[in-house]
């Protein structure tokens, strides 16, 4: 229910697990507030209202938190893509540490009382992907960005601050060549227009730059002029592809692609290792903290020469090639075909002879050989039953997993403790200024 004008004073008690303002009016009434920091009072107006709670945004600041600073970014409680701009860095990795610990003890039965979190230096335009839809503000301007915050109104951007800064010029452009192409954005309630979303994704190293457009056909009004014109005044760009996804669906690519310019992928180095990056296959967004992570992963689990390792949900085969040159033999699955093709190139193109690679389903799998340790990176959802049960009975030596989820990776480790003992848990603040945290965990067989 939408409110006109309810002015009320909060205090913030708390984040919710997204980082809004967790806050209580005089009444004890739950309010969510986007960018209040713990402790901070102020008044607040009311946006709307549930049957259980408001949702409302800060019109004055009674009393500031010591922690807060000034937000990099003008859009930072809008666009829906952070949550921690306005918070001194330090505090955002005590914040979130603290709450993926609680989270473990409390869903996992765990008895954490404190670990290492490895934050970044400069946690600032550290992503290598972006993603943005177009459309019309309601003056029929054509706008791109992000979804405000638990909407689909785009937030008009210029430059976002954690974002590989190559993307400005590029968006810019694109917006600019749409007008003279008459090229209309693409409008998901009356399904009409072509372009619905752009990415962009940089190498950090090779710095090679991949555009996909992502359309509701290939045929739409002066595409090659366009294409060229982009590639032109752009030349950073090394590869430009369309893909197209006319589908009523929130799946932001389609299943088709062609290539408009360049080789249709880009390159990059982590760790010493190169790969081969397309459109579709998962990359972490942040390279250096992906460095991080995997280096983290490999001490932990103490890999020896003669260890045979399954490297599962593999994606492209970042860990898996990263730690064949310390083991005898990795095979790695993934349900993505896309991605399991360049895992295979990517291990022709660093010249690695133990790396095998499957496109199968994680549940389908079957254990032909004994695995000395086990590295899974699942997605958000963490791992099925079935395929837990399959590590349970087959038992290999060590476990170690990578989340994105504290969340499911609590589920998941009440039910592996039963035969694995949880020697080590440590976080990843791979996404600075955002409420999301990765954990690394490593397990022993009992």
């Amino acid at each position: 229910m939408n409110i006109n004008n309810e002015i009320v004073s909060v205090k913030c008690v708390d984040f919710t697990f997204d980082g809004q303002g967790l806050c209580k009016s005089k009444n004890n009434r739950t309010i969510f507030v986007p960018g209040l920091l713990i402790n901070e009072e102020a008044m607040v107006e009311i946006l709307y209202r549930k049957k259980d709670y408001d949702i409302g945004k800060i019109k004055e600041l009674t009393l500031k938190s010591n922690y807060r600073i000034n937000p990099r970014c003008k859009c930072a409680t809008s666009c829906g893509g952070c949550s921690f701009q306005n918070l001194d860095y330090q505090q955002e990795l005590i914040y979130k540490k603290n709450v993926a610990i609680k989270t473990l003890n409390n869903i996992a039965g765990l008895n954490i009382i404190d670990t290492k979190i490895h934050g970044m230096a400069d946690p600032y335009y550290y992503r290598n992907k972006i993603q943005v839809p177009f459309g019309k503000d309601k003056q029929r301007r054509l706008v791109y960005g992000f979804y405000k915050f638990k909407s689909h109104d785009i937030v008009p951007i210029n430059e976002c601050v954690i974002q590989d800064k190559v993307h400005v010029k590029i968006l810019s452009t694109i917006k600019e060549l749409m007008k003279i192409y008459q090229i209309e954005p693409y409008n998901e309630d009356k399904r009409i227009g072509t372009l619905r979303h752009c990415l962009i994704r940089v190498g950090k190293v090779s710095k090679e730059v991949m555009v996909t457009l992502v359309v509701t056909n290939n045929k739409f009004k002066n595409k090659n002029k366009f294409s060229k014109e982009l590639t032109k005044r752009c030349e950073e760009i090394t590869t430009l592809i369309l893909n197209i996804n006319d589908r009523k669906t929130n799946v932001i690519l389609g299943e088709k692609e062609e290539i408009l310019f360049g080789k249709g992928y880009i390159e990059d180095t982590l760790l010493n290792t190169r790969f081969r990056i397309s459109s579709k296959s998962f990359y972490q967004v942040n390279h250096n903290q992906c460095e991080v992570l995997y280096s983290l992963a490999f001490q932990l689990a103490n890999l020896k020469k003669d260890d045979v390792i399954l490297d599962a949900y593999s994606g492209i085969g970042t860990i898996g090639l990263t730690s064949a040159r310390f083991c005898k033999k990795v095979v790695g699955f993934e349900v993505v075909s896309d991605a399991i093709k360049d895992a295979k190139l990517n291990a022709k193109i660093n010249d690695i002879r133990n790396a095998y690679y499957y496109n199968k389903d994680a549940n389908d799998f079957e254990f032909k050989e004994k695995f000395d340790v086990v590295f899974v990176d699942p997605p958000r959802k963490g791992l099925d039953e079935k395929f837990i049960n399959i590590l349970l009975s087959q038992k290999p030596k060590k476990i170690i997993y990578i989340s994105c989820d504290v969340g499911t990776l609590s589920r998941d480790l009440k039910i592996l403790k039963c035969s694995y003992n949880i020697k080590d848990i440590q976080f990843v603040d791979m996404f600075p200024r955002t409420y999301h945290i990765e954990t690394v965990c490593s397990l022993e067989l009992i």
